[in-house]
């Protein structure tokens, strides 16, 4: 962000570009992923294995089942709580709260964009 006003830092979370928005949804990553792709953190998908790290449910580990950009939030599967009517809910946390321990490799650009960054990095 260009700005250190908080008023218009709150305000870019909100009415923010989805491509910008995306970008932080990042969480750190295990050290064993951290040395093998030699990055710290990576955008989450849907299908990654995280383990929470903050809050309520630390040290909770789940498959993300779904990424909410526009509020910022991703939804995991074993994470739930009761309804009042007994159906369960699905808790919505923050990616900087988690640590991804196994990446989602469906994609072939997400294994090679790491990659790639490290080899710019080294010429």
């Amino acid at each position: 962000m260009k700005t250190k006003q908080p008023r218009k830092q709150r305000r870019q979370l909100i009415y923010g570009d989805l491509n910008r928005l995306k970008r932080e949804m990042g969480a750190h990553l295990s050290k064993s992923l951290r040395e093998k792709y030699k990055k710290r953190s990576i955008t989450v998908r849907k299908g990654d294995d995280v383990k929470i790290m903050r809050g309520k449910f630390s040290g909770v580990t789940g498959v993300i089942e779904r990424v909410n950009i526009i509020k910022g939030r991703i939804y995991i599967e074993s994470v739930q709580v009761p309804k009042a009517d007994g159906t369960k809910a699905k808790v919505g946390i923050l990616p900087s709260n988690v640590m991804i321990i196994k990446l989602n490799l469906d994609d072939k650009r997400r294994i090679t964009a790491p990659e790639t960054k490290e080899k710019g990095a080294k010429e």
